[in-house]
């Protein structure tokens, strides 16, 4: 067991330096930073997986073995690697450093207050309450949000002495949480599908795509809320009188909404004073600014020694927190790696059949690439994994004649799609698991008739703004 805490330990405090090497590069260092985060993302990931199922290591195994094909395929295997494990690198500092809002969020009492407060409203306002909430803790706390959420509302659920309002609670519930959640995939700074899609994209930008992505966002809300309202189950008995929870909305929100435009203000000044790209402000300006959370919260609480017991909570959060995510760290860098090497390998074969993906109309790419994420996403498929395996194919957006915004547009859009509807995405098997249901029940019967929904309209919505941008 000691043993198996070291390796976990040493791969956790990897992940953290990957993080800091790439925070580097990001910020203009050399490309010794970049060959350094490599390999403290390679020796991370050994670690890490060898204290993980089968099931994650054979994301390793398929990524060796596409390794080995590379070097006997491709002219240029060593820039195919590189910038795979580049990738890799890159979506390990960027989940560490949204991981490290979400280890300072844990601790705050006003952020589970207002949790509670959201998940008691009556049901007149619950549903439009914690899509709201899916959305604002979904921020801070990524698929925490769910946690979080879906606890305080299975346990308010439960308070309930019958079992049919029980059962239908849980559900509204829990799928106004997810929804509310996939609505800020598209648009937010803080999601790995804005991150992984600018990546990937040339001659895209957050700042370029954030509006028309808002859009979407703003439907996937609006739809979810709609078909609530229109399709809300009808009571058999005598409904329950409730009260609404005591106190004000303004002030129990108000701490998350001080830290989301404090976090918004930072991100996006320094992004417009440095001219840094977006994501390599996040990795800097997201751990500092949950430093001086957990400096505030210490102080507020009369704590003795804060500095010493920050700097404890900051080693644990790298030999701990993140040595018990590996499962999760080693399934999205491998999906990225994976994806990455898989559309180098790809690439030639395309070129060898004469297929001409210039020759296409821009429509039918930007909306097939909106729906393929959703549709792969049913098969096993990691959004990561199918973006980065696809995206690298598509000819470039001024070779389509559409801006890099309507590419981001299609790509975000369409993971939002796989959050709300595939059983093998986390915000999907964690919705299940506090609803009571099984991933594939809570992904196509409690969301199919949405997402299908959304699909429709979102095409439309694709389809006009890349006309219009």
């Amino acid at each position: 067991m000691d043993e198996r805490r070291g390796t976990d330990a040493a791969g956790g405090v990897l992940v953290a330096a990957t993080m800091i090497l790439v925070a580097i590069r990001e910020w203009g260092g050399g490309a010794v930073f970049s060959y350094a985060s490599m390999a403290t993302s390679v020796a991370a990931l050994v670690l890490l997986s060898l204290n993980v199922r089968w099931s994650r290591r054979a994301f390793l195994v398929i990524g060796a073995a596409l390794s080995a094909i590379a070097v006997a395929t491709l002219p240029d295997w060593p820039g195919a690697i590189a910038r795979a494990l580049g990738g890799a690198a890159f979506i390990i500092a960027f989940f560490t450093a949204l991981t490290s809002l979400r280890s300072a969020a844990i601790s705050s009492k006003p952020v589970s207050d207002a949790g509670r407060f959201l998940a008691d409203q009556p049901p007149g306002r619950r549903y439009l309450a914690l899509t709201l909430g899916g959305a604002l803790f979904g921020l801070i706390l990524l698929y925490g949000a769910i946690t979080l959420l879906g606890s305080l509302s299975r346990q308010s659920a439960q308070d309930e002495a019958n079992p049919e309002i029980t059962r239908i609670r849980l559900r509204r519930m829990m799928v106004a949480i997810q929804r509310g959640f996939i609505a800020t995939l598209p648009w937010s700074p803080l999601t790995f599908a804005m991150a992984i899609s600018t990546s990937l994209v040339p001659g895209s930008s957050w700042a370029a795509a954030v509006l028309p992505s808002l859009v979407s966002g703003l439907l996937l809300a609006g739809i979810g809320w709609a078909l609530d309202t229109a399709l809300k189950p009808r009571i058999t008995g005598p409904r329950p009188v409730r009260r609404a929870p005591e106190g004000r909305w303004g002030r129990k929100l108000a701490p998350l909404l001080m830290l989301l435009a404090v976090l918004g203000a930072l991100i996006t000044g320094i992004h417009i004073a440095t001219g840094v790209g977006v994501v390599g402000v996040v990795m800097v300006v997201v751990p500092l600014l949950s430093l001086l959370w957990m400096v505030e919260q210490d102080v507020l609480g009369h704590r003795r020694g804060v500095i010493g017991h920050v700097a404890e909570r900051a080693r644990d959060f790298a030999t701990v927190e993140m040595a018990g995510l590996r499962a999760e760290v080693v399934l999205l860098a491998m999906a990225g790696f994976i994806g990455s090497l898989g559309s180098s390998l790809t690439a030639p074969l395309i070129a060898d059949r004469g297929i001409d993906l210039a020759g296409i109309s821009p429509y039918f790419l930007l909306l097939g690439i909106f729906w393929i994420i959703p549709i792969t996403g049913q098969f096993g498929m990691n959004p990561i994994l199918s973006a980065s395996l696809i995206v690298p194919l598509l000819p470039l957006p001024a070779e389509m004649g559409v801006a890099p915004s309507a590419v981001i547009l299609a790509i975000t859009s369409g993971w939002a799609l796989s959050g709300a509807t595939s059983p093998y995405t986390a915000s999907v098997m964690m919705v299940g698991q506090y609803g009571g249901v099984s991933a594939l029940h809570a992904g196509l019967r409690w969301n199919g008739l949405y997402a299908l929904i959304c699909g429709i309209v979102l095409s439309g919505w694709i389809a006009l703004a890349a006309t219009i941008l």
